[in-house]
């Protein structure tokens, strides 16, 4: 059974930082998430970091048998794959441009009139 589970965590893990790369190096998003992603690299990097959780706890809690590490590498995997998910969340957010709409630069758009 631990074998079975291990081949589809791996799989998962494996398209996800498939998906991640995509979007790192390409820009590209899956379909489903085209609408919302404003910044798809960034989405890449969370997909990339989500992968290396769920292959870390795969790693910790089906290969190594260690009761001392297991729980620590587990707990660093899920930190992982939460950090990852959050960067996912991130890239759906517009970035806050402070030179966007609605704002003046320093010297933009108020040109003096030089006297004679």
């Amino acid at each position: 059974m631990k074998v079975y589970m291990a081949i589809a965590g791996v799989l998962i893990a494996l398209l996800i930082a498939a998906s991640g790369v995509a979007g790192i190096t390409r820009g590209w998003v899956p379909p489903m998430n085209r609408r919302p992603v404003h910044r798809p690299r960034l989405y890449g990097w969370g997909q990339l970091v989500c992968a290396f959780g769920i292959l870390g706890n795969g790693v910790f809690w089906l290969v190594l048998t260690d009761p001392d590490i297991r729980p620590w590498g587990a707990l660093f995997s899920n930190m992982l794959g939460l950090t990852g998910i959050i960067l996912m969340m991130m890239g759906r957010y517009r970035s806050r441009n402070r030179q966007g709409r609605g704002t003046v630069s320093s010297g933009v758009g108020s040109a003096r009139r030089e006297g004679p």
